[in-house]
């Protein structure tokens, strides 16, 4: 990670925000409404920012937004960036390191999943508190700035515990079905085979996707407390009888939401 280009990209940005943010929010597939509950004072497309990729997922809005939550000074990243587009690692994480540099002092990820266990059912949420990494490239590979965070970071506690347990107490005290799990990270974009998904079960997986993990290793890299919560939406094991469509699963996604948009206000 270039320490340059992230100080690049915070100037401009500086320039075109007036406020120091507290609170970094990721917003996976589907799950751009949280934008709708906030005060929104700027919005930046990513394609404006020095360094920075550009979303090419069509459910993906490609936008940082700036504004206020719950009263809290908040930036949000209203779509992130997918090692499957074709980006490098660093790209898929750099705006981990702008945030952090922004000011903010906690990032909060969201996602959706598959479910590879069978208590858990399309439309729960998953509170995730550990992660399986099968990635082939990580966002810490090649040089190390030490500025930026230590050359090898640990990882033991990688999900923050506070964050965990105010999201699990919100969730109880809404009577929100959630579970706590094991995120498991592959490249994509196809979705997995019958073995495959067998083989995550068998593992340790509760869930799989593709995304927030690179995220995470940043934020602990930085030494950022990190959570991040998946919604269900499939089942893969026991399998399915019928082939799953990225059609399904968002409207899924966007069924389960206004759940999701509860704790994330919470956190917040």
């Amino acid at each position: 990670m270039n320490p340059e280009q992230i100080l690049e990209s915070v100037k401009y940005i500086k320039t075109r925000i007036g406020f120091s943010p507290k609170t970094g929010i990721i917003l996976g597939t589907g799950l751009g409404a949280l934008v709708e509950e906030i005060e929104i004072l700027h919005e930046i497309d990513y394609q404006e920012i020095p360094h920075f990729a550009s979303s090419s997922v069509e459910s993906h809005k490609g936008k940082l937004i700036f504004g206020q939550l719950n009263g809290v000074d908040c930036i949000v990243m209203q779509g992130r960036f997918h090692f499957y587009e074709g980006y490098s690692m660093k790209q898929v994480v750099f705006p981990v390191y702008v945030m952090k540099q922004l000011g903010i002092e906690k990032l909060l990820i969201s996602n959706i999943s598959g479910s590879v266990n069978s208590a858990i059912k399309a439309g729960d949420l998953v509170i995730i508190n550990d992660h399986i990494n099968l990635h082939s490239e990580n966002p810490l590979r090649g040089k190390n700035y030490d500025e930026l965070g230590p050359r090898f970071p640990d990882m033991y506690a990688a999900y923050d515990a506070r964050l965990i347990a105010e999201a699990a107490e919100c969730a109880t005290a809404n009577k929100i079905r959630f579970h706590h799990g094991i995120y498991v990270g592959l490249a994509g974009p196809n979705l997995e085979t019958a073995a495959e998904y067998r083989y995550l079960r068998l593992i340790g997986g509760d869930c799989v996707g593709m995304s927030t993990i690179p995220e995470v290793i940043a934020a602990n890299h930085l030494n950022l407390p990190a959570f991040a919560i998946s919604v269900i939406t499939d089942e893969a094991f026991p399998l399915i009888p019928h082939k799953i469509t990225i059609a399904e699963i968002i409207q899924i996604a966007k069924e389960t939401e206004p759940k999701l948009t509860r704790i994330m206000r919470a956190l917040v």
